[in-house]
């Protein structure tokens, strides 16, 4: 095995509106990326002002719905709650969250199809949570060998950015992480223990620098390996700081 490295961090600090990339972050013991889907966009049908913990995907904004939103680029200030999101389609945004929830429904209202229950407010856990697809607190891991090797079947390159992922990995044998569930890795500082395989949906069909569908991912995966996955999750057990460029090892 050659040695790995970190080569992206990745977080979306609006669930399905917006990624950006970070030179480095603190893990913490389990927990997800911080800022990483704080935040959702419910919609008319959601059926909550706030949700007190998890809620599925299905009441939010999403990219599987509306391939659209895969273009949204996201820039967050930590320190102090201000995004600016960009998209081809559309003028620049400039908020404070969650202050400027309003005007980011109203910035996103072109963006969604008319067809589906309407944009109708920006949310955050009551607990603190974060809105993964998933109620578990997990990171997410993915390969860039693998990324290759899906791009080579498809004949075109897919941008990281296709996969929402966080944290990719530099140096895996090909489709190594699926023989990583139940094992330990190490990561900068950090140690995560992963657990699962991720199953993927059509949001990963859109290409992020135009929104539109121009990639059958889900076919390209079925065809060739007889599934939808791509990337593994997992469990943060040592926190730390883990920054691009780090060592990694199984």
């Amino acid at each position: 095995m050659s040695a790995l490295r970190l080569a992206h961090i990745c977080r979306h600090p609006i669930k399905s509106v917006g990624y950006e990339e970070i030179a480095q972050v603190t893990l913490t013991p389990g927990q997800p990326l911080p800022h990483d889907r704080a935040f959702a966009v419910a919609h008319e049908a959601a059926g909550f002002d706030r949700p007190a913990g998890w809620a599925p995907k299905q009441r939010f904004l999403r990219g599987a719905a509306e391939g659209g939103l895969q273009a949204v680029r996201a820039r967050f200030r930590d320190e102090t709650g201000e995004i600016t999101l960009n998209h081809p389609d559309r003028p620049p945004f400039t908020g404070l969250l969650p202050a400027g929830g309003d005007a980011l429904v109203d910035w996103l209202r072109p963006l969604w199809p008319a067809s589906r229950p309407a944009p109708a407010r920006l949310v955050s856990r009551a607990d603190g949570g974060a809105l993964t697809d998933v109620p578990d607190p997990f990171v997410s891991v993915l390969s860039l060998t693998s990324l290759r090797i899906l791009s080579r079947r498809m004949g075109q390159d897919l941008s990281i950015h296709r996969f929402r992922g966080n944290l990719w990995l530099e140096g895996l044998a090909p489709w190594e992480e699926f023989d990583l569930p139940g094992r330990e890795i190490t990561v900068g500082q950090a140690r995560l223990r992963v657990v699962e395989r991720i199953t993927r949906c059509a949001a990963t069909c859109a290409n992020p620098d135009t929104g539109r569908t121009d990639a059958d991912t889900l076919a390209a995966l079925e065809e060739g390996w007889g599934h939808a996955d791509f990337g593994v999750y997992a469990q943060v057990v040592e926190g730390g700081e883990v920054a691009v460029g780090d060592n990694v090892s199984c």
